[in-house]
């Protein structure tokens, strides 16, 4: 593997007490860290420990958790700044800035990459973040562009003025969501172009990661890290583990169903888990899903 190996920020999925829950899988594929999912940033952001929490070490009672990157989402530097101060304050030294995110309500707004419409904003999120947090201690996730693969790359002499930590990108266009064929060839231009460290992005196939290309500083690895884990034989236990720990921390049932079939609709591409995907879908009750895989057997069924 070229450099280092990454968690992304998948909203819903990779949080806290996912990392906590999965933790030993994460250590054990070789990551170094993970991006937190991101925090939006808004005029008048009041910072609080609820809109925190979700930023606590994994896992929590490790002696020497890993390296967890937060991650923000605004076009707004003021409120940016006041979200980055609290990170500083809870310990954090560095953060990330989602210009990334491809859903058309927060393109529409402005907010992930939409900020690839909008250069001078996107200069003034940069300019803010290297003063709060200090050269080479913030970062920025993106995308190739929001239609044409060439927004990127348009904009790179006005992202290379930033001593950044590192440029991470997600080697697809906003309209493509997540569907089709990364562009390595564009990639490759923004790798040999960029004066700051770059992170490939994108790639589902685990198994081609190591053909990125020389230089990178690292991989950042999201959706086909999270789709493996339902092909684990331990799978079942540790969906009880992880619906354990929701249960400690949301309140009923509904939060704590919404939450497992989020992950699930990733695990429902492993033929075990996508035979019962359509009794999932209807479970209304924790007990019920719970029905559908013994304890003593975690994947006999399925």
């Amino acid at each position: 593997m070229k450099g280092k190996l990454w968690l992304a920020p998948l909203r819903g999925v990779t949080i806290r007490a996912f990392r906590e829950t999965f933790a030993e899988a994460i250590r054990e594929c070789g990551f170094a860290g993970a991006y937190a999912p991101f925090i939006p940033a808004n005029p008048g952001i009041r910072v609080g420990d609820r809109l925190l929490d979700d930023l606590r070490p994994f896992p929590s009672d490790a002696p020497s958790a890993l390296p967890l990157v937060p991650q923000v989402i605004t076009k707004h530097p003021d409120a940016m700044r006041t979200l980055l101060r609290a990170f500083r304050e809870r310990g954090f030294d560095r953060a990330d800035l989602n210009a990334g995110c491809p859903f058309p309500m927060i393109v529409r707004r402005g907010r992930g990459s939409g900020l690839l419409r909008t250069p001078d904003v996107l200069e003034a999120l940069l300019a803010a973040g290297c003063e709060e947090m200090g050269p080479g201690k913030f970062s920025l996730k993106v995308r190739l562009g929001v239609t044409s693969p060439d927004d990127l790359r348009a904009l790179l002499p006005r992202i290379n003025r930033y001593p950044l930590a590192a440029l991470t990108v997600h080697a697809r266009t906003a309209k493509q969501m997540y569907a089709g064929e990364v562009d390595r060839a564009r990639f490759a231009e923004i790798l040999a172009e960029s004066t700051n460290p770059v992170i490939y992005n994108g790639d589902a196939s685990v198994a081609r990661l190591d053909e990125v290309p020389e230089g990178v500083a690292g991989v950042m690895v999201g959706r086909s890290f999270v789709r493996a884990l339902g092909a684990r034989a331990d799978a079942g236990d540790l969906l009880r583990a992880y619906i354990a720990r929701s249960q400690e921390e949301l309140c009923g049932d509904v939060p704590v169903l919404g939450r497992m079939k989020e992950l699930l609709t990733y695990w429902c591409a492993v033929p075990r888990w996508k035979r019962l995907w359509p009794v999932i879908k209807l479970c209304r009750t924790v007990p019920e899903l719970l029905s559908l895989f013994p304890r003593s057997a975690p994947n006999a069924q399925l």
